[in-house]
């Protein structure tokens, strides 16, 4: 094996080792660039990437990280982060809980309903996966605990769809795999519209099934009448969010807005909602600001490291290697997919959605694009098989987030026990994403041609 072959593998194997450390994966990322790019220097090994520049390859390392600070469609991270979580401290999910469980009162398993159906709508709007677990949590367990739910349903039910945020458009994620793989990001939005309602209906479907099978685990609730009023509520609860998203999310689709301009309006948007609900007040906007801002230097942090370290690494000839050992595998191109897949799960169990998304996912695509298989498709398909790292222990970070907030009886094992039906569910929505390509592919089709 040529020198720099071994020098890529053994990047590689440092990596997977040090992140077992718990130190910081920018830190470890970037720290692995520059040793290994030494490395390469004193042991007289040639880069395979052209320089752009005459003073080395270490000098292309920062032209590169230049380059995405000024990428303009980055700029979107930050005000979408800014939207979710001000329209998360506005109050619009307290509203929206007690006036859908007053439409759903009298049906079986009405409450996990309810939190299902928020956390749609959440997801459209905040993005976030740790504030629309927490939120659920805070909103819904109690409610549903008091009213003698399963246990493990009702941990599970809030854990699953408050990972909705993370694939559901505007979605932080499919902004990032936009960037890294030269896409546009009304293309992924639009194809990864389609799989988020599917796994929502999913999970409506399973609570369904839940309350006929166990109706004392998902027991109706004390109903009431169901007047004007109810549906009045409901309406103003529901309409200025939905007016937010469709304002967002249409700018984009019909090509009236940048991502970037449509974020702008987003905030714009969730600043209007919060002032006229008289929620700017007080401590909420300071800890807004300081949220987004850790929120986002942490994601490009962790993209500024990952960029260095997937310029090393494809200068050592990394990327070849990984597209040799794909490409060996003896299965048929389906089957190198489904490798892929099925690797970037377990990776899951151990790395988070950014890791996975800066290093694996531009070194895996160029492999099935160059099997002839969609780029869009594929990058949505690796999105939903990335969603359920927030729920695989012991990396879950929506199990972090609900075992934090959630009541003293609400043990680990309890949320473990409950978030598996839904992982089984996610696989089932990756399986009919896989043999029916269309429930990605046909939105953009049919937007775009």
């Amino acid at each position: 094996m040529p020198a720099n072959e071994i020098l890529a593998v053994l990047m590689l194997l440092s990596f997977i080792a040090l992140v077992f450390t718990g130190f910081p994966i920018a830190w470890i990322l970037g720290g692995l660039a520059v040793v290994f790019t030494a490395l390469a220097i004193v042991l007289e090994v040639d880069f395979n990437l052209p320089m752009h520049v005459d003073w080395g390859y270490a000098s292309l390392t920062v032209e590169r990280i230049w380059n995405n600070m000024e990428n303009w469609v980055m700029v979107a991270l930050p005000m979408f982060v800014f939207m979710g979580l001000l329209l998360d401290r506005s109050g619009i999910a307290g509203d929206l809980m007690r006036g859908v469980s007053r439409l759903l009162a009298s049906v079986r398993g009405g409450l996990a309903l309810t939190v299902i159906l928020i956390g749609l709508l959440l997801a459209a709007t905040t993005g976030i996966v740790g504030a629309s677990v927490v939120l659920l949590a805070l909103l819904g367990l109690p409610a549903m605990m008091a009213q003698g739910y399963d246990r493990p349903l009702a941990a599970g039910t809030v854990a699953a769809v408050g990972t909705l945020g993370i694939l559901i458009p505007p979605s932080i994620m499919l902004v990032l795999m936009a960037d890294r793989m030269a896409m546009s990001v009304g293309d992924l939005f639009l194809g990864a519209v389609m799989p988020g309602l599917l796994l929502g209906a999913l999970y409506i479907g399973y609570v369904v099934v839940y309350g006929i099978v166990r109706p004392e685990g998902a027991p109706a609730g004390p109903s009431g009448p169901i007047d004007r009023a109810a549906i009045v509520d409901v309406a103003r609860a529901v309409i200025p969010p939905t007016g937010l998203i469709l304002l967002v999310l249409g700018s984009i689709f019909f090509g009236l807005a940048t991502p970037t301009e449509a974020a702008g309006v987003g905030a714009a948007g969730a600043l209007a909602l919060a002032w006229s609900r008289k929620q700017l007040g007080g401590r909420v906007m300071p800890e807004v600001l300081r949220e987004t801002t850790i929120t986002t230097g942490f994601i490009f942090g962790v993209m500024l490291g990952a960029t260095a370290f997937a310029l090393v690494l494809r200068g050592l000839g990394g990327d070849k290697l990984i597209e040799e050992a794909l490409l060996a595998l003896p299965f048929e191109p389906d089957g190198i997919v489904l490798s892929i897949l099925f690797a970037t799960f377990l990776l899951g169990f151990f790395l988070d959605w950014i890791e996975l998304t800066l290093i694996i996912l531009p070194l895996v695509a160029p492999v099935v694009t160059g099997l002839g298989y969609d780029p869009v498709w594929f990058t949505v398909l690796f999105a939903v098989c990335l969603q359920t790292s927030f729920l695989t222990p012991p990396v879950g970070f929506a199990l972090f987030f609900l075992k934090g907030v959630a009541p003293p009886e609400i043990t680990a094992r309890t949320i473990y026990k409950g978030v598996a039906p839904f992982i089984l569910l996610q696989l089932l929505a990756m399986t009919m994403i896989f043999f029916w390509p269309q429930i990605v592919t046909w939105l953009p089709e049919q937007a775009y041609g």
